[in-house]
């Protein structure tokens, strides 16, 4: 049995919808961040990274959504989330999902997450102000460069889909027009009607 550890609005979604995608059998487990559970002494023998998600597996406790994703892709090889036969395809969608994690969602974390790098208020502020555009370019990439369309990497859904959902959710909050990426925009309304996703998300923003 796997069991996923999430906090609503966060990357946690993505395996979420995965592990739905995936006809998984799962158990949830929220933390509560509005009362800093992630840095409980409980929590943090999940992962001491302090952050969701997290995922218990039978072998072991993995972190980090691109790592997650893989999992569940090829645990669940029968609901075809990604193209396991082929190394090269496979290597792409890793790498979309890589740039997601280590780009995409960091120019977003500088907007609330300033203490990761700094520790004065001016250096805040700043991070602050160049969260439009430094998020706006990671968007630019996509919509110009990565995005294959009409999913991320072509006529396939893969386990890409749900990350660029989950992450693009969060483009007005972090400034960003969306109308300026169509492609982005169209993929993240067309998510949003997938059966599976509101599925998930009636769960995640349940009081």
């Amino acid at each position: 049995m796997i069991t996923l550890y999430y906090t609503a609005h966060t990357c946690s979604l993505a395996s979420h919808i995965a592990l739905e995608d995936a006809g998984a059998e799962y158990d949830l487990r929220r933390i509560d961040f509005a009362s800093t559970e992630q840095q409980s002494p409980e929590f943090l023998k999940i992962n001491p990274k302090a952050r969701v998600p997290a995922m218990m597996t039978p072998r072991g406790i993995l972190t980090e959504t691109p790592a997650m994703l893989a999992f569940i892709a090829q645990s669940y090889p029968d609901a075809g989330l990604a193209p396991l036969d082929d190394p090269f395809a496979f290597a792409e969608i890793q790498s979309f999902n890589s740039y997601l994690c280590s780009s995409l969602h960091v120019s977003h974390a500088h907007r609330m997450r300033g203490h990761r790098w700094a520790t004065e208020e001016s250096s805040f502020e700043d991070m602050r102000r160049m969260v439009p555009e430094t998020v706006a370019a990671g968007f630019e990439l996509i919509e110009t460069t990565m995005f294959k369309g009409p999913w991320v990497m072509g006529d396939a859904y893969t386990i890409a889909d749900p990350y660029l959902f989950t992450i693009a959710q969060w483009m007005e909050r972090d400034g960003v027009d969306p109308d300026r990426f169509p492609k982005v925009a169209d993929h993240r309304a067309r998510m949003a009607e997938r059966a599976n996703v509101k599925a998930v998300l009636e769960v995640e923003l349940a009081p």
